[in-house]
Order: structure tokens, then sequence, then C-alpha cells
């Protein structure tokens, strides 16, 4: 990380506690990246999060007001935090597990409603911190603690289930695009609604070692290899997708905001009384 972007980590916790060859130190080097260039304050920015390996990159690293929830809550935490100071930036951090399992319904209901808040959920594919169960991310067939002669459920496609619950804004990435998912990182804090970015992150030491990928390398020439941009979707059968990571944005568009229609309700109830 550059020096001058120092100022956005809590330094006296460094180095992070992230597993060797983890994504999530790349994520946190994207996401103070994004902020420098936007040139936004930090005292601006409220991060919400829940329990997981990547709850770890706002909370403690990122050096800003952080609210550090259960798990699977930190979507519904952030709505409160969103309603009571909609002049703040409101970013939430977690991972598979955390928003599609346990938060599920709240994931897909912000997006429902469009609150102004962007989320990054980062894609490991299993519970990776409490020793790599199965999550709703985890590919079909492949074997976890868990699930040791492989899952038998196909996972989510969270990008698209999000757009398609109605967010303005949704994307998929991996950690291997890096200038890519800046940009996109960029383009969700500067959207008006709810903005989403799903990062497929490398995870080699829950998930890696149970699929014979046991450095961050490995994984990451695995994403190089397997990914397709959603520009190019047409070329491929849906046979030929069946284990490729679809890149690229999955949805921009505008809706009306859920806080800002909320205080005009109040307004018009307050003038009625």
């Amino acid at each position: 990380m550059q020096h001058h972007l120092l100022k956005y980590l809590r330094t006296e916790l460094l180095p992070t506690a992230f597993c060797t060859g983890c994504g999530c130190g790349t994520v946190l080097n994207l996401f103070c990246h994004a902020i420098d260039e936007l040139k936004l304050d930090p005292d601006d920015i409220i991060s919400v999060t829940g329990i997981g390996c990547s709850s770890w990159i706002p909370s403690p690293y990122f050096a800003g007001d952080t609210l550090h929830t259960t798990h699977g809550r930190s979507i519904a935490f952030a709505t409160g935090v969103k309603v009571m100071k909609p002049e703040k930036k409101v970013v939430v951090i977690a991972g598979d597990g955390d928003l599609s399992g346990i938060g599920g319904n709240h994931l897909i209901h912000a997006a429902r409603r469009n609150i102004d808040i962007t989320v990054l959920l980062v894609n490991n594919y299993v519970y990776g911190m409490t020793g790599g169960q199965v999550s709703p991310a985890t590919p079909y067939e492949t074997s976890t603690t868990t699930t040791p002669y492989g899952n038998p459920e196909h996972p989510f496609e969270i990008a698209e289930l999000v757009a398609a619950a109605g967010s303005v804004y949704s994307a998929r990435w991996t950690t291997y695009h890096i200038f890519h998912l800046k940009k996109a990182i960029k383009e969700a804090m500067n959207k008006k609604g709810f903005a989403f970015i799903e990062i497929f992150s490398q995870c080699p030491t829950s998930y890696g070692r149970r699929v014979g990928l046991r450095e961050g390398i490995d994984i990451l020439k695995e994403f190089k290899k397997n990914s397709v941009n959603i520009k190019n979707l047409k070329k491929f059968t849906e046979e030929e997708l069946e284990n490729k990571i679809v890149v690229g944005k999955m949805i921009e568009r505008s809706r009306p905001e859920f806080v800002e229609s909320l205080q005009d309700v109040n307004k018009k109830v307050m003038e009625e009384t």
C-alpha cells in the first residue's frame, strides 16, 4: 500500500491478522484507494460490518467510525444508521455467509427499498472464520468441512439476485481484477441508492486446502482462467458457463431512494397534524 494511504488505516494494528494469501487485504487496499481518489473525508464515512474474516476489513483496520454488529445483521444496523444520519456515506463490508446466508433477507429487502448504502460482499465461498463450512456461495459438488462428500446445493448468483431485488447498482469482480474492482467501488460509492458489489476473494486456508489450491496465487490464477465478462456472455452456452465467474456490471439505473421517500412521508404527516 502506498505510504499516503496509511492515513486511512489504524497503523498501530498493522500488519493485519489476515491469513497469508487472503484476499481481504486486497479489498482493504482498494477501498482505501477508492476513498482517496474520490477525495472523501473518512469522518464522513460510517462503516458497518458483521462477523467473519472480511468484517475485519473495516473493523478494526479502517480509521473511521465503525459499527461492528452481530452476525448477519450489518445491513439492518446500516439501515438505522442511514435513516438517522442521511448525510453520511454508509458502507457495509461483510462476507458471503454473513450477508447472503443468515443476513439474506436483510440484503434483498434493503435492495428492494433502495436505501442509500454501499455494500461490498466479500465472497470466499465458505464460512472462513469458523472453519470452512458450506455457505450459500459454495460451488456445487465442492467439499467443505460440512459437506465432505460434496455440496449438493447450487450457489446463489448473488449479484444477479440483488439486481433483481431492486438495487440501482450491482456488479461482480474478483481480487484478480484490481483495476476494474477499484473503479466499481468508486462508482458504487457515488451512486445514490442501494449499490452492491460481489467480490470473489481467495481463501487458501479454509477453502483452498479443501480443493487443492493451498496458495493465494493459485486461486487468483483460477479467477483469471474462469472469469467471463458479462459483455461476452453470448459467446458461451449455459453449460459452458456452469463453472465460470461472470464479472462486470449487472445493472445500473435510477429509482427513488428510501430515506428521501421516508422523509417525504414524515413531512406530509407533520404538515397534516
